[in-house]
């Protein structure tokens, strides 16, 4: 049987992929009033993403409104991520405060999903983050970023089986494509992971306009979870999500 993760109500790893849509306030009110307009449209998921908020640095404020955050969505599962500089985030941190940050997070039990980076640091460190967001309940997405390049599919399959191995409940690799054979080389090997190593769900996608096919293609080829945008999209590719949901269901009814 497939590996299903569930957060809250939503199951990963079956049916159609699932929407996250990331909300991206560099304040209280602005992310506040991001994440009511979420509840106004198809999302499966909430992504806060910490590295556009003015105090990320401070732990009691990260906190504070994390707790807002949390009641404001009701049942929608939260995924809280700091993307860093390198792998297209807006800031950097050092890594000793990226992994402060990560374990504070999951210590307040207030999101269901934590994302980690898999080269942010050395792999003890990677995994003292996700065994600290799984004994307080959290599930753990870890993710790799290449806005340059594809790499090959044997590399990309590489790097998804050492998330499994660092202990990741959903790996997750973004990379981007300068022609089409790197969307297929994507695809490709999304189909190989989930064929041949589906210990977990995973998420894959080619980024750009060249790679939107990937965002589409998760039913068919493997990838548990796309990327909508609410108004603003925070990486290049996002489709408007109630639209990506539309084309989901339409892609999903002719199978």
């Amino acid at each position: 049987m497939e590996n299903i993760v569930q957060v809250r109500n939503i199951k990963l790893g079956e049916g159609l992929p699932k929407i996250a849509v990331p909300f991206m306030g560099s304040n209280n009110e602005e992310i506040l009033k991001e994440v009511e307009y979420l509840k106004t449209i198809k999302v499966d998921i909430a992504e806060w993403r910490i590295d556009y908020y003015k105090d990320v640095e401070n732990l009691e404020k990260v906190k504070e409104i994390l707790s807002m955050v949390r009641k404001a969505l009701g049942e929608i599962p939260l995924l809280v991520t700091f993307r860093t500089a390198k792998e297209g985030g807006e800031r950097e941190i050092s890594i000793e405060y990226y992994v402060e940050l990560k374990k504070a997070i999951a210590e307040t039990k207030n999101a269901d999903l934590i994302d980690v980076e898999l080269f942010i640091a050395e792999d003890e460190k990677v995994k003292d983050i996700v065994e600290t967001a799984h004994k307080f309940g959290s599930k753990v997405i870890m993710s790799n970023h290449d806005f340059h390049k594809t790499p090959e599919r044997a590399e990309i399959v590489k790097r998804l089986c050492k998330m499994q191995e660092l202990g990741a409940d959903i790996p997750k690799i973004a990379v981007m494509p300068v022609d089409a054979k790197d969307v297929l080389e994507l695809l490709s090997a999304t189909y190989e992971m989930k064929s041949e190593h589906g210990a977990t769900p995973i998420i894959t996608m080619s980024m750009g306009s060249l790679g939107v096919v990937s965002r589409l293609a998760g039913e068919t080829f493997g990838s548990a979870l796309t990327f909508g945008s609410a108004k603003t999209a925070s990486a290049p590719g996002q489709l408007e999500a109630n639209n990506l949901y539309e084309i989901l269901k339409s892609i999903s009814a002719n199978k």
